[in-house]
This record gives structure tokens, C-alpha cells and sequence, in this order.
């Protein structure tokens, strides 16, 4: 577990300057890139993944957006076989935009309601 947080913080780490230049063609490029691992883990791995990007981003050093964190779960999933999906979504009155990972269709890192909630922008 604590190698899965390790990780899950670099990666958090390397999202920060992704984002901090302002790059999110960058970002969106990066999630879509990584590939799906060929050799797929059990289920029981997915919310030790969740559970361990939470832990990384408690560790970190300034406070992590929803998008970040989504993006470092979905990427770790990923890698670990699971076909997760980063979802962006936005409500307009009042406007709120919000990121969070999905897998057939569930949401596996945040409330389950947020589909409903949010109207999607995209999913990658």
C-alpha cells in the first residue's frame, strides 16, 4: 500500500506542473495516452487505488483539485488493467465544474450522484 501512495503522490506531484503552466491540452493528452495494462488485477484493487491517490493527496503539500486527483486515479487504474474513465462535468447555476473517475459507468472515487448533478463535458 504505501507503494501505491508513493506513487499515486509523485504522480499528483507531476499533474501540480502539468497544471500550474496552464497546460490542460497537456493533461487531457496524458490521461488519454496511457494505455489500459494488458494484465488485469482483481476488482478488490480499485478501491485500494481510490484509497491510496485519497492518502497521497492528504500527504501533499498544498491543497489537490478534483481534476488532479482524478487524473492520477484513472492513470493508476489504468495501469492496473482497469478500464477507468476521467469524467468532466459542469452544473451552470450556480457554475461549479467537477472531475471524478468512472468504471462501466459508476463512479468509484466520489459520490455516486454526480452524474446526475453535472451535465458532461467530457470523458476520457
Amino acid at each position: 500500500m504505501q507503494w501505491m501512495v508513493l506513487k499515486g503522490w509523485i504522480l499528483l506531484a507531476y499533474l501540480d506542473c502539468v497544471m500550474h503552466l496552464g497546460d490542460f491540452k497537456r493533461l487531457h493528452r496524458i490521461v488519454r495516452a496511457q494505455q489500459m495494462n494488458a494484465k488485469t488485477t482483481s476488482d478488490d484493487r480499485v478501491p485500494r487505488v481510490c484509497r491510496a491517490v485519497d492518502l497521497a493527496c492528504a500527504l501533499y503539500f498544498k491543497r489537490v483539485l478534483c481534476l488532479q486527483r482524478s487524473a492520477a486515479t484513472t492513470i493508476l487504474l489504468r495501469r492496473d488493467g482497469k478500464k477507468a474513465e476521467l469524467v468532466i462535468g459542469a452544473q451552470l447555476i450556480p457554475f461549479r465544474s467537477h472531475a471524478w473517475v468512472e468504471i462501466d459507468g459508476q463512479v468509484i472515487n466520489d459520490k455516486p450522484h454526480l452524474p446526475q448533478v453535472f451535465q458532461l463535458l467530457d470523458r476520457l
